[in-house]
């Protein structure tokens, strides 16, 4: 099947992002621009348009609009999703041959950020919930012990990275955790990709936005928690610990110059959502349904798991012995599509639109899938990864992906360094980063992971050549 007849299928229940839900929430007013002749609002940057970087014009008119509204100095649309933004404000804040402190699940953009600008990421571990595999929130005391135990001094780290809320909608308070960062005189981004709603303040039970909570630098998906299309996206800066000319230079570095008006557009109808009455009172009622439908749900007997985000709906399918990637299988054929497939878990997305009948539906589909697969017991705890609470890789980033290197079975890479990440995608969290060794323990828990993720997580791994030079200096080492 061609992709332009794929696009035109029904696919079953949607349940993954965009956060629109194939249309069915899309804002009215870009409804009625989407109505208008096929490719009439294609344009360039005209002078009365703009664009993100231009001082002038609509974009730029709505950007400064945008962020007048929720209190921040700066706004900058991207279209190229929160990938983009994210590695353009990580390097505006850091310089070649400067550390990072980031926590073990940042995605996958922000690493290949410090790769592309030779950052050493100081990675520190994060508490690990072992009935599902996968981190819990942090707080303030788990930072202070990160802060304790760095492995270099604090004047050679340039800025830290805070996740909120995860993959799965687990979150914190954050403004202990700025306060703490910002005291050894950092400043802080957030990657706030999944959280654009907190920041509406609709819903007293929604956790904090990492905006009100002092951040100096977020990052906000406008496809995954708000209205807008794919790649729509926004990054938000306050503070005067950030250099605003030297974000639009790295965005400058990193986005097209020929920025989609169309995608200009979904951002501003999506962030005009949140500020509209009617689009708040939609935002309100998604989220009560939200938690009325987990409620009636857990009295059927589905094992879901509490988290912060109503709009994320984890299950456990673990907790009978059964993957969540082969749940996941087992569903897609039969019109049931979820988000995030995970050894122990299968993340739904509800997203923005009214989804009728889905009670029924999910119910349905759990006791085909229990009949399906029966005699199963629980699952076994998972185990985190043998890691000390900070750690830096043998070797810079840029060195290892750059360097010669040779694809080994896992079995023959036990004391090579990793030239390449190991990460499943979905959720884009690396296992391993290009630098880290593979000690004994460490590629025996890459086996097991293998054996929980299947095909997601390969056979052979690329490995820097044995030839080339042994070590060079990371930061604070020399």
């Amino acid at each position: 099947m061609g992709l332009l007849s794929s696009l035109q299928q029904d696919v079953g229940r949607c349940l993954f992002l965009p956060a629109h839900g194939r249309g069915a929430a899309l804002p009215n007013s870009f409804r009625r621009l989407l109505q208008r002749r096929a490719g009439y609002w294609d344009l360039p940057e005209l002078p009365h348009i703009g664009g993100p970087l231009e001082s002038e014009g609509a974009v730029a008119e709505a950007q400064q609009q945008a962020a007048e509204q929720v209190g921040a100095q700066r706004a900058w649309f991207g279209v190229n999703g929160a990938t983009g933004l994210l590695q353009a404000a990580l390097l505006a804040i850091t310089r070649p041959g400067q550390a990072v402190l980031m926590p073990r699940n940042a995605h996958r953009s922000l690493l290949q950020a410090c790769l592309l600008g030779e950052l050493t990421p100081v990675l520190f571990d994060l508490p690990f919930l072992n009935d599902r595999g996968q981190a819990a929130p942090l707080d303030a005391e788990w930072l202070i012990n990160v802060l304790g135990a760095l492995p270099l001094p604090t004047k050679a780290i340039a800025a830290a990275v805070l996740v909120h809320p995860t993959y799965q909608g687990y979150a914190g308070d954050l403004k202990p955790l700025i306060h703490l960062l910002h005291n050894e005189g950092w400043p802080v981004l957030v990657d706030e990709a999944h959280g654009s709603h907190f920041l509406t303040d609709v819903d007293p039970l929604l956790p904090r936005s990492a905006l009100h909570s002092g951040a100096d630098l977020v990052v906000h998906s406008l496809q995954k928690s708000a209205a807008g299309l794919a790649q729509t996206a926004v990054l938000w800066q306050q503070g005067d610990r950030v250099d605003p000319t030297r974000v639009e230079r790295s965005i400058g570095w990193l986005q097209t110059t020929s920025p989609s008006a169309l995608l200009l557009a979904s951002c501003v109808s999506a962030l005009n959502e949140w500020q509209q009455p009617q689009g708040r009172r939609r935002l309100k009622c998604r989220l009560d349904d939200a938690r009325h439908l987990t409620k009636r749900l857990r009295r059927s007997g589905l094992p879901l798991l509490s988290n912060q985000d109503p709009l994320r709906l984890v299950l456990h399918t673990g907790a009978i012995g059964i993957s969540g990637l082969d749940a996941d299988a087992w569903w897609m054929p039969r019109g049931l599509i979820a988000e995030l497939p995970e050894p122990a878990t299968v993340t739904f997305c509800l997203g923005l639109a009214k989804h009728r009948g889905l009670e029924q539906r999910l119910r349905k589909a759990w006791t085909s899938l229990r009949s399906a697969h029966p005699d199963r017991g629980a699952q076994a705890a998972f185990e985190p990864a043998p890691l000390p609470l900070v750690g830096m890789p043998d070797r810079s980033l840029a060195m290892a992906w750059r360097a010669e290197g040779e694809t080994v079975p896992l079995d023959a890479a036990e004391g090579r360094i990793a030239a390449e990440l190991v990460c499943p995608y979905p959720p884009g969290i690396p296992l391993l980063v290009p630098g880290e060794r593979l000690d004994r323990q460490r590629l025996e828990w890459l086996r097991r992971q293998r054996i929980l993720w299947g095909d997601q997580l390969p056979e052979r791994i690329r490995v820097v050549r044995a030839s080339e030079p042994a070590h060079e200096p990371v930061a604070g080492h020399g």
